[in-house]
């Protein structure tokens, strides 16, 4: 069977998702644009071989409208006979244009593939797309009588029924900042990031970040409605202990391995397994254990095989209680720190976790990673990278 390889993964740095953040001045489709040229620029490869370019993106109104991928494509320069369409699986949009560009190398439909991903959160505001779609009426009201709830309440949910107090929450933030801030110093994500206007690194991380600092922040989310609707909820997530609103974009170059060797390419990491799944939508960010257990199943791997899980932080209950399903080891969890340091670009953070993942295999020397990411409606997907 013909195998799908990443080639090559690039990165914009994470700029802050408000208005003076670094990438705010930069329209989403030039943001993209950069990181595809780069991505054959450096790799000497003529655009006009990509079959198809699968672009994640969640907010697809605004700059973000009408098929961004192919406007990114054309801002790149490449021709215009290189393809392109935009793909929404919430926030792992981009890991499900891997798996797109991945399956379609495998089933032989490409040679070459790039998956990619793109959001603006500062000009192009979360759930600006979403005027007049409101799930928790119309037609799943039936199946779902009392409401579902936004993905901050979801985090409350979860925290409660674990038991995952503030303080463990705080001290998982902390960490992330201080995992990304080591990383940063020390050159790790160097050939991962690609320089956007004038920001050439991650301007999330806070490398000062405590437990005692993040204590002092106050729960974001409550409110009189939800407060009486769930008394058991202590309301611990705050902006400290979740995702920032970020700006970002992010690209893998994959191929058929032949297809790699005869253009005289290495080959960087297989793409092992696949899985997508549905959880329950009100707890919503749950699916990511039986996404991890499925594609492990589909693998023919366990968890102790795994030398890295890219769990993404949307908010800290998500990886603790998947590490707390799993029986994963914390150290090898989100070892470079996740979402709440790097921040959560929304369509762009599966490439952006595949780009962290698979630099970290190289550098620890590591052979198998897994990435999956929770999703609204209680969606995540999961992969296998294997290290070549």
């Amino acid at each position: 069977m013909t195998s799908a390889v990443v080639v090559d993964v690039v990165r914009t740095p994470s700029g802050k998702g408000k208005a003076g953040g670094g990438l705010s001045q930069v329209h989403p489709a030039t943001l993209l644009a950069g990181v595809l040229g780069e991505l054959v620029s450096r790799n000497e490869l003529d655009p006009a071989l990509v079959d198809d370019v699968v672009t994640g993106c969640v907010t697809q109104s605004g700059e973000q409208a009408f098929n961004i991928g192919r406007t990114a494509v054309l801002a790149a320069g490449f021709p215009e006979s290189v393809p392109a369409t935009t793909v929404d699986r919430q926030c792992g949009s981009s890991q499900q244009a891997a798996h797109f560009a991945a399956q379609g190398v495998i089933a032989g439909a490409y040679d070459i593939a790039i998956a990619c991903g793109v959001e603006s959160m500062s000009r192009v505001p979360m759930f600006s797309n979403a005027q007049g779609a409101d799930a928790n009426r119309g037609p799943i009201a039936h199946r779902y009588p009392d409401g579902l709830v936004q993905q901050g309440i979801a985090a409350e949910i979860i925290s409660a029924r674990w038991k995952l107090d503030r303080n463990t929450l705080d001290e998982f933030a902390a960490r992330s900042h201080g995992q990304a801030a080591a990383t940063a110093a020390a050159g790790g994500f160097a050939n991962e990031l690609v320089a956007a206007g004038e920001l050439t690194a991650d301007e999330t991380i806070r490398a000062a970040t405590t437990v005692d600092k993040l204590a002092g922040l106050r729960p974001a989310f409550a409110d009189d409605e939800y407060k009486a609707r769930f008394p058991e909820i202590e309301w611990s997530i705050t902006p400290g202990n979740s995702s920032p609103l970020t700006d970002g974009a992010s690209a893998a170059l994959i191929m058929s391995e032949e297809k790699a060797n005869r253009l005289g390419l290495r080959p960087r990491a297989r793409f092992h397994s696949f899985a997508v799944t549905g959880d329950d939508p009100l707890l919503m960010l749950t699916a990511v254990v039986p996404a991890t257990r499925k594609v492990l199943a589909r693998g023919g791997l366990s968890i102790d095989d795994l030398d890295a899980y890219e769990v993404n932080e949307a908010f800290a209950p998500v990886p603790l209680v998947w590490a707390h399903e799993l029986g994963a080891d914390p150290a090898k969890l989100n070892p470079r720190g996740g979402a709440i340091a790097l921040g959560h670009p929304l369509g762009a953070s599966g490439t952006r976790i595949l780009a962290t993942l698979v630099n970290h295999l190289e550098q620890s020397g590591g052979r198998y990673g897994l990435m999956t990411m929770c999703e609204a409606g209680g969606l995540a997907n999961a992969t296998v990278l294997e290290r070549l």
